[in-house]
């Protein structure tokens, strides 16, 4: 079950937990890796995408140490997070609730195509992030990010609630190289 998209929610996340999660996530997203050798588009979009692939195991495991009260707020940070951006951008009050929709919009159909692949196994994910990171154009790379990413469910997984909100978990390095 995924989290409601709050448009116009901004409750202060737990202490430091939140954001200092958070903050790994955005870390990892950007990491120059993906961009530079593995064909991630250096835009608004990738970056989003990115931040978005990133989100979705943290969540998935946060839900499944039953901790849906701190998946909740680390869903309405990057809620809080994208809506910040949009206004750093220049966006104007009355389109940002729009884009904040598509923003909801995407993120509910990326992460539910991510975990219909996870479930189908294969190379379902591996498509899955070629449609919507790499828009259908890379599936080399989409391969070494789809191995990534079962490194970080991986990494995830032996995570209790403890471990995974004390925050001082890391991600798995990043694939690196061209195809």
């Amino acid at each position: 079950m995924l989290w409601p998209f709050k448009h116009f929610r901004s409750s202060a996340p737990s202490g430091g937990t939140i954001e200092a999660i958070y903050g790994m996530i955005v870390a990892q997203a950007r990491q120059p890796a993906f961009y530079a050798g593995l064909d991630v588009p250096d835009t608004v979009n990738g970056r989003f995408d990115m931040l978005v692939l990133h989100l979705w195991p943290v969540l998935r495991r946060l839900r499944g140490v039953e901790a849906a009260d701190l998946a909740q707020q680390l869903f309405d940070r990057f809620c809080t997070d994208m809506d910040g951006n949009l206004r750093e951008m220049g966006v104007g009050d009355l389109t940002v609730p729009k884009r904040m929709q598509a923003f909801g919009e995407a993120f509910y159909g990326r992460t539910a195509a991510y975990d219909s692949a996870l479930a189908a196994g294969g190379e379902a994910l591996a498509a899955a992030i070629n449609r919507n990171v790499l828009n259908g154009a890379h599936p080399g790379s989409a391969a070494k990010i789809a191995a990534y990413m079962a490194s970080v469910l991986a990494a995830l997984e032996p995570l209790d609630r403890a471990a995974l909100t004390g925050a001082d978990w890391r991600f798995p390095a990043p694939p690196s190289g061209s195809n």
